[in-house]
């Protein structure tokens, strides 16, 4: 039986959320960050997906977007998924998946739930193991402009 397709209605904003398969590390080196962020970048621009906020941490990416045609959300997250994981396991000299599954989405409403999923992105990321958190990159950009 084929997967049911992802809600993301064109124009509602969406929270995503990607983790690393068993939790494991997902960016191992500030390299690793930049090039999914562009990747993220080139494929949200090619798919018109609105990027508003995004946290990357060492075992998972939280993502703030609002698509702009049907299909676009699922087809960005893909793209770079993909590349990034052949990226990854070449740098890594690993093989196999980086990713637990598809990733998590669920629809935001505009307003104070929109704040509320940013400040709990911003809370989660000082729970890493090193005490000062995993959080390495995150942009807010609460805007109708695109990123890059």
């Amino acid at each position: 039986m084929a997967r049911l397709p992802r809600i993301s209605p064109i124009g509602v904003p969406v929270h995503l959320i990607q983790r690393g398969n068993n939790r494991q590390t997902c960016f191992g080196a500030v390299e690793d960050f930049t090039a999914y962020i562009g990747w993220l970048k080139a494929y949200s621009k090619k798919y018109a997906v609105d990027i508003h906020a995004w946290v990357l941490m060492t075992n998972h990416v939280h993502l703030l977007c609002t698509p702009q045609q049907d299909g676009a959300v699922s087809l960005m997250m893909q793209s770079p998924g993909r590349r990034y994981v052949q990226y990854f396991n070449n740098q890594y000299q690993r093989s196999g998946t980086l990713w637990e599954g598809r990733y998590k989405s669920c629809l935001v409403q505009a307003g104070k739930y929109l704040i509320e999923v940013l400040s709990i992105s911003r809370i989660e990321s000082g729970k890493g193991k090193d005490g000062g958190g995993s959080w390495r990159i995150c942009m807010v950009k609460l805007s109708d402009q695109r990123i890059g």
